[in-house]
């Protein structure tokens, strides 16, 4: 039996216990062995079901406010980017990099919070991260000028990264993973709900308020959370010297790995817009980037503690999850993005419209976050969940091709709810199989890192291959019935403007037989994204097929654990 207290298990009489020098130690040693196991499991079963304190849900509110600000920021921009450029007189390439240095800072630090992180804390990043992403918020709230947009939304995004990301590990920090699913089904709903919501806020506070409040509003919910975060997240400090902590930082990977992956990132955010594909501004960077990149994989082999150890891709179940999260990327961004354009430019709606039509597809979405997690401990796992998350994706991907100009309303209003629901639930069930696949507990947060860090360059890409798809179906179209169109449209013959001129396609003043059939050009476009997407689907599915049912009753913690004392 085992004694209560700290005094060892003692072992009573058992058949089991049998004299003799061969039997009687073996034995004894194999009973003892057994006891301390079950005291191992009873004391972890307990610390898990026991009630959590008070400190615990309301770190986790924090947190969950925390990704509900990131999520809104990150989309509520794009659409307010006319009208800032056209109130501060900005150029073009001013315009494109106030567009793009929010999501540049947020894909190359979140890798580098997630090492950070082992080495310093969660706890104290993640406070480092608040503060970057508040001034970066005043900045942009005050700026005087377009130079002034870019830096604060450059501050907005180097803070950006590291709560998106240190706000998933603290979370796994926080729970085990037999309990994860609820909390990162619970998670799921704030991302896609600040997702969702962000491009039809920014328009309303465009048309309605200020642009200036896209920086504005952020503050009192970082007020709210801040607090929250500072006197009721306790996490357990790490142990080792900070000296000796630093030496072991990865300083050459983190070189390596910031400047190959930005010269990487860039060329693939303006090629086909600020400068063509085959344009040496485009290919130079970027090949200098790939080849940096190839470097810093090979190079990770080398130090103590690297930022993406090896050790992390070796599972099957790991490699199939960080390839499907890849495609999950392409398929989210692209489609948030081009969605609502298609509405605009072949439907003749707003902006305000075109989210009114997309709400029950945001309904969907937001729904199948939520309950998708939640659902996989009843359901007894996760690998059906994400096959039938995937068949979703495909499906829904490829019947958006039915939409064009003559499409009902009923059409538009129902058709992407498939795609909907299928992206949404892809938002936090994979990641139950890939913390499920580490073989060290502490390694958790570097594959979540990881995992988040693929999604931002999945969407990257994704939105890269759109615009070069859409530009090369678009031009070619046009130019068929350009000659027929009057002299204010000529510009459409350059398919870098068609984007930023769907805003005036209904002010124009011209025969509807011209309108339809400019109408039927952008349609032609965006199917061709559809079906791109639609093979990216596919791919994402195929690789979903390498992921193993894993145990979820696992109840070990991490290092950085909740403190509940």
């Amino acid at each position: 039996m085992i004694q209560s207290g700290d005094a060892q298990p003692q072992i009573e009489s058992s058949p089991f216990y049998q004299d003799g020098a061969d039997g009687t130690e073996k034995t004894s040693a194999n009973v003892y062995a057994a006891n301390e196991e079950v005291a191992r499991e009873e004391a972890s079963t307990a610390q898990t079901s026991e009630r959590k304190p008070l400190n615990f849900y309301l770190a986790f509110l924090a947190i969950n406010i925390v990704v509900f600000i990131f999520a809104l920021d990150s989309t509520g921009l794009s659409v307010a980017i006319p009208s800032i450029a056209e109130q501060l007189h900005g150029t073009t390439l001013q315009s494109f990099w106030a567009g793009i240095a929010f999501l540049l800072a947020t894909v190359v630090t979140q890798p580098l919070y997630t090492s950070l992180s082992d080495i310093y804390g969660r706890k104290g990043l993640f406070q480092v991260a608040f503060f970057f992403f508040a001034v970066g918020s005043i900045v942009f709230g005050l700026a005087p000028n377009m130079p002034a947009i870019i830096s604060g939304r450059l501050l907005q995004g180097l803070g950006g990264g590291g709560l998106d990301v240190l706000g998933e590990i603290i979370v796994a920090d926080m729970t085990v993973l037999k309990e994860r699913p609820t909390y990162l089904g619970i998670m799921a709903i704030p991302t896609a709900v600040g997702s969702i919501l962000g491009p039809s806020l920014g328009a309303l506070l465009c048309q309605y308020a200020s642009w200036r409040w896209i920086g504005w509003i952020n503050l009192p919910c970082l007020g709210v959370a801040y607090p929250l975060v500072l006197f009721c997240l306790k996490l357990k400090r790490i142990d080792s010297p900070l000296i000796q902590r630093t030496k072991q930082l990865d300083w050459v990977g983190i070189a390596l790995f910031t400047s190959s992956c930005t010269l990487f990132v860039l060329p693939l955010s303006w090629a086909g817009t600020l400068y063509p594909w085959g344009s040496w501004k485009t290919l130079f960077p970027f090949l200098i980037g790939a080849f940096g990149l190839i470097v810093f994989a090979w190079y990770e082999s080398k130090p103590l503690m690297p930022i993406i150890p090896h050790r992390l891709f070796y599972p099957r179940t790991a490699s199939a999850t960080l390839i499907g999260t890849f495609f999950h990327g392409m398929i989210l961004f692209s489609l948030m993005q081009y969605l609502p354009f298609f509405y605009q430019a072949v439907k003749n709606e707003t902006l305000i419209h075109s989210a009114l039509t997309l709400l029950p597809t945001s309904v969907a979405s937001v729904l199948a976050a939520g309950s998708s997690a939640a659902l996989v401990g009843p359901l007894k796992g996760y690998r059906w969940s994400i096959w039938i998350s995937w068949l979703l994706v495909t499906l829904g991907t490829g019947q958006l091709a039915l939409l064009s100009v003559s499409s009902s309303k009923a059409m538009g209003f129902g058709i992407p709810i498939m795609w909907g629901w299928g992206v949404g639930a892809l938002l936090r069930v994979p990641q139950l199989p890939i913390q499920a696949s580490v073989a060290n507990i502490n390694d958790t947060g570097f594959v979540i890192g990881l995992m988040m860090f693929l999604r931002l360059l999945g969407g990257l890409v994704g939105l890269a291959i759109s615009s070069s798809v859409f530009s090369n179906v678009f031009e070619p179209s046009i130019s068929k019935i350009i000659p027929y169109l009057p002299a204010e449209l000529q510009q459409l013959g350059d398919a870098n403007m068609a984007i930023g001129f769907i805003p005036k396609l209904r002010t124009l003043d011209i025969p509807a037989e011209s309108l339809l059939a400019i109408q039927k050009t952008y349609s032609e476009a965006f199917r061709a994204i559809f079906f791109a997407m639609t093979g990216a689907c596919v791919l994402g599915f195929l690789s979903s097929l390498g992921t193993e049912e894993l145990t979820l009753d696992k109840e070990e913690r991490g290092q950085q654990q909740f403190d509940s004392t």
